[in-house]
Parts: C-alpha cells; sequence; structure tokens
C-alpha cells in the first residue's frame, strides 16, 4: 500500500489534464492554511490553561518557525520522493499535531500543545507547504507564476474557511459558547474535541490531494509550448541548480533579502490590524471604528491577502519576476509613507492602502517559486524554495517585534493614535528600500554553478552526491 506513494507511481498517463493538479494543491494548502486562525480559540485556551497571552502566543510561533526550518531541511527529501509521499508525510504531520494537542488540552498539559500542534503541526506545515510547488512548476512551464499562485492562494484562504468553521464547532460542542461574543469562551472540552475534528478531517482531505498528484512524463510538454522563446526572456535559464549549490550563489540571498524584507513589512500591518485601525481613528480617547468594523477589516485584508497570491503571481508571467517585485517593493513604500502621513485623513483611504500592501505581501509568497524557477531552473526547486522559506521565519519573528517595540515606547494599547505608528511604518518604508535595491541586484547564475545535463534526470530528481558535495 506504501508502495503507492513512490515517485514512480505517480507519473501521469499519456493525456492526463493537467488542470487537475492545483486542486491537489489547494487541498493541502487550504488545511495548513488554518494556521493562520488561531486567533479565533486564543482566549479560550488562555482561560482553559489559567495562562498568559504570551505563552500561548508561543504555539503559533513555534508553527511558523518549525515551517521555515523542516521546509529547509527537508526540502531535498521532498524532491528525491516525489510529491505523493511528501504530502501524506505533511497530512500525518499535521493530523497528529492537532491529535497531540487535544491530549495536551484533555490533561492539561501545555507543553503537549507546544509539542503537538507547534512542533509536530509545524513540520507538517513546511512540507505541506513546498510539497506541490516543483510539480505545479512542472506541469504549467508556460505559466508558473499562475500555477504556483493557485496553490499558495489556497494558504492564504485557509483562515477564511477555518475561522467561521472553528467559531461554529465550538458553539456546537459547548452551547455556552458565543460565536459572536468576542469575551466568550468554549469550554476545554469543547476545544477538545475541535481540535479532534480538525485534526481528523484535514486528513481526511489532505488525503484528496494525496492520491490526485501526479508528476509529469520527463518527455512532456503542453501543447504548443515552446522552452525556447520562455528561456529568452530576461534571468530565466534552461540550465539546472542543485539545492546544495544554489545557496551558494549571491542570486538565492539576495532573493531572501527580498522576501525577508517584503514579508516582515506586511506581517508588521497584518499583526496589528484590528487595533491599528481603530488606533488611527482614534479622538480623546474614542474610537471611531468599532470591535466589529475592526473585525471586518481584518477579514478584507485576509481576502486581499488571498486574492493578491493570485493575480499579481499571474501578473508575473506577462512582465517578469523582477519588475513585479519592483512593483511590490517600490510601490509599498510609496503607500508606508502615505499611510504614516494621510491614512488618518479617511477610513476609506486607510483600508484602500492597507489591502494593496497585503496583496503584495501575498503576491511576494506565491511569485518566489516562479522566481526561483526563472534563476535554478527546475531541478530541485522545491528544495531550493524550502530554503528559502527561512527567510519567513526571520520575517516573523522581526515584523512583530518592530512594530510592538515601536508602539510600547509610545503608549498603552487603547490609548494610542496614528502618530504612534508613524515611526514603526517609516521603519518599514525603509525595509522596503533595502528590498528593492536586493532585488535590483539580482543577475542570472553563473555556469559554474550549473548541473552538467547528464547529472539531472527529470523523473527522479536525484543529483549525484559527490558532485554536489565537492563543489
Amino acid at each position: 500500500m506504501l508502495s503507492a506513494l513512490d515517485r514512480r507511481h505517480t507519473v501521469a498517463p499519456p493525456g492526463y489534464s493537467r488542470w487537475l493538479i492545483p486542486p491537489a494543491a489547494l487541498a493541502i494548502h487550504l488545511c495548513i492554511g488554518q494556521v493562520y486562525a488561531t486567533s479565533v480559540y486564543k482566549n479560550s485556551l488562555i482561560a482553559h490553561f489559567d495562562t498568559s497571552q504570551t505563552a500561548i502566543g508561543i504555539i503559533f510561533s513555534i508553527a511558523i518557525v518549525m515551517l521555515g526550518l523542516s521546509a529547509a531541511v527537508a526540502g531535498t527529501w521532498v524532491e528525491a520522493n516525489g510529491p505523493r509521499k511528501a504530502m501524506f508525510v505533511s497530512a500525518c504531520f499535521w493530523a497528529a499535531g492537532f491529535l497531540v494537542g487535544a491530549l495536551g488540552i484533555a490533561t492539561r498539559q501545555l507543553w503537549l500543545l507546544y509539542l503537538g500542534y507547534g512542533l509536530l503541526g509545524g513540520i507538517g506545515l513546511g512540507i505541506g507547504y513546498i510539497s506541490p510547488v516543483s510539480t505545479l512548476i512542472k506541469w504549467f512551464p508556460d505559466r508558473p507564476g499562475l500555477a504556483t499562485g493557485l496553490a499558495i492562494m489556497g494558504f492564504g484562504g485557509g483562515a477564511m474557511v477555518a475561522s467561521p468553521l472553528s467559531r461554529q464547532l465550538l458553539s456546537f460542542y459547548d452551547p455556552g459558547y458565543d460565536p459572536a461574543n468576542a469575551g466568550s469562551t468554549a469550554s476545554g472540552s469543547a476545544l477538545v474535541w475541535l481540535f479532534v475534528t480538525l485534526g481528523v478531517g484535514y486528513f481526511l482531505i489532505m488525503m484528496f490531494g494525496v492520491f490526485n498528484v501526479r508528476v509529469p512524463a520527463a518527455d512532456w510538454r503542453p501543447a504548443g509550448f515552446d522552452p525556447a522563446r520562455v528561456a529568452a526572456k530576461p534571468l530565466v535559464t534552461t540550465a539546472n541548480v542543485s539545492a546544495a549549490n544554489a545557496v551558494k550563489t549571491r542570486s538565492f540571498w539576495l532573493l531572501w533579502v527580498v522576501l525577508f524584507c517584503n514579508v516582515t513589512a506586511g506581517i508588521g500591518i497584518l499583526e496589528q490590524a484590528s487595533p491599528m485601525i481603530q488606533d488611527f481613528f482614534r479622538d480623546n480617547g474614542t474610537s471611531a471604528v468599532s470591535v466589529a468594523a475592526a473585525g471586518g477589516f481584518v477579514g478584507l485584508l485576509s481576502l486581499f491577502n488571498m486574492a493578491g497570491r493570485f493575480v499579481w503571481s499571474s501578473t508575473s508571467d506577462l512582465i517578469g519576476r523582477k519588475p513585479i517585485y519592483m512593483v511590490y517593493l517600490g510601490v509599498g513604500m510609496v503607500l508606508y509613507t502615505l499611510l504614516a502621513l494621510f491614512g488618518q485623513a479617511a477610513t476609506a483611504l486607510f483600508v484602500l492602502l492597507a489591502c494593496v500592501i497585503l496583496s503584495f505581501y501575498g503576491g511576494g509568497f506565491s511569485t518566489v517559486p516562479a522566481y526561483l524557477r526563472d534563476l535554478f531552473g527546475t531541478f530541485q526547486v522545491g528544495a531550493i524554495h524550502g530554503r528559502l522559506l527561512t527567510a519567513w521565519s526571520a520575517a516573523g519573528v522581526a515584523g512583530p517585534l518592530i512594530v510592538n517595540g515601536f508602539l510600547d515606547a509610545q503608549g498603552k494599547p487603547g490609548t494610542l493614535t496614528a502618530a504612534a505608528y508613524r515611526p514603526a511604518l517609516f521603519t518599514m518604508v525603509g525595509l522596503l528600500a533595502v528590498g528593492f535595491i536586493a532585488n535590483l541586484l539580482i543577475r542570472p547564475v553563473p555556469e559554474r554553478f550549473h548541473e552538467p545535463a547528464a547529472d539531472v534526470d527529470e523523473g527522479t530528481e536525484t543529483v549525484t552526491a559527490e558532485r554536489s558535495g565537492s563543489r
């Protein structure tokens, strides 16, 4: 049975439609995107464990850090074993994370929640995030940005599904819980059943992706596709670079800086979105924006985050990866400056600026796999992507630290105004400027890092260990 997970059993037969692959990838990303919905039951966990916000918030931090680390460490294994086995392992870790977390809630052992949802779930996050990437790029060599945008859009949309679902499940398991009341907390037993339900449910949905994913035959090409025409674009290579050699190139680390800066700036708004819009329109201690309206603003940001992953990534197929990042970073600097100086002038202006900024944040995530394919080829693009995602882990720590550090120095929550945010927002402008310069400096990878054609096997995606280790 387990042999069905091997790469050799996933090669698509002649005539297989490549449009069946994005739904398989979406099945994974929609499930693991639940990590962005943890705030729904955060207060319930605080009450159940009788602990602090920081102690519960660490769970999310562990999961995101493990996402980056597991993607970096397991990236080469994912490439060597193929998407089906990788997706299956991801589903097992992700589901196990919920079940171990449920045990921790039932026994009031917080460390089990750290181990389960944080550590095990984080490993499932990392492997699941990168597992469809190289497969999608091979199926869509003519439109890699559109393909990766379709899948990674699911990660941004996972929270939009998980948030209302979790609230309804909690109210089902605990009739005393009111999902419409932000101050209402669910019982411990309701939290246990929520985690068990999500663990089992997500595992079954991810199995749909596992058994429907396929890899193209080595000689497969889309109808009418001319590789030479794609390779003629700037920065697009016909060569291949191994993951071991990619991290030795200047272009990899410049792109790491680009992703770090773009994500850090986006998280700066995303992490503080609800109190931020209330603070920007606070006068004499009273905000003109209600708690409910602030919650709607957060939902709108999530929608633009998700849409940006598809729209901007697809646009990069037309104008190129380097130009689209010039838009993300260059226009982003202008938008952050306008937000800092004029964001408090009108609610509509604030919302518009924030939504476009968050669409760039999402677009940066979904465009980067195609950027990597352009620079390093398809050989081990998933493994290279995994190593690059360490920038996400670093940004997930740096972004909130920057914003919260400035805000703590300005005053107490609930008393801040738009002026308190300006130092943090101008810091984000500086970060985006660094990323903009790094993007301008990206050049084609030198030939000395390319793999000899004889060492690249498109069917198994293995590389001779001696050759990779000797460079």
